[in-house]
């Protein structure tokens, strides 16, 4: 014999699924915002698609639990304030160079060829505004180096 259907739980199921629509909507709903970001080196302008992360939430999880990072693309993280910043290669699979960024736009500081996974802290060693993640090598490779002025908005010019 089939069991009767019953219509009450149809209802208490559609309720479920729709509130687990809504607690999720704020993450799905969320793409990322991608901006250019150009850095002026001796050989002439490099510019990158990066991946901003101003908040709190973005920049600890930073590029966390990925396992690529396309050429000529990087995370900007904007500190919005000038300050030592301490980053780290936690649950991050793939290894980055980390550009330290002055709040005028000068590279203070460049860690190349981060190791995936690790907790040791990678230091600014001054205050900075802000950090680009790129893939590791390409501050090799592109020829940037400590000094180099990255033109975005966040930085000021001077």
């Amino acid at each position: 014999m089939i069991a009767p259907f019953r219509l009450s739980a149809l209802p208490a199921a559609v309720l479920a699924l729709g509130i687990l629509l809504v607690a999720l909507a704020p993450q799905a709903a969320r793409a990322a915002s991608f901006e250019k970001a150009t850095i002026i080196t001796r050989s002439g302008p490099v510019t990158f698609d990066v991946e901003i992360a101003v908040n709190a939430e973005e920049r600890a999880k930073g590029l966390m639990y990925r396992t690529e990072l396309a050429a000529n693309t990087g995370m900007l993280f904007d500190f919005a304030v000038s300050q030592p910043v301490y980053m780290w290669m936690k649950n991050t699979y793939i290894p980055l160079d980390m550009l330290f960024i002055r709040a005028d736009g000068r590279i203070a500081r460049i860690a190349a060829d981060t190791t995936p996974l690790s907790t040791q802290t990678i230091e600014s060693g001054e205050p900075v505004r802000g950090v680009l993640e790129l893939p590791a090598g390409t501050a090799k490779a592109r020829g940037i180096a400590v000094g180099d002025h990255v033109q975005h908005r966040f930085f000021t010019a001077k």
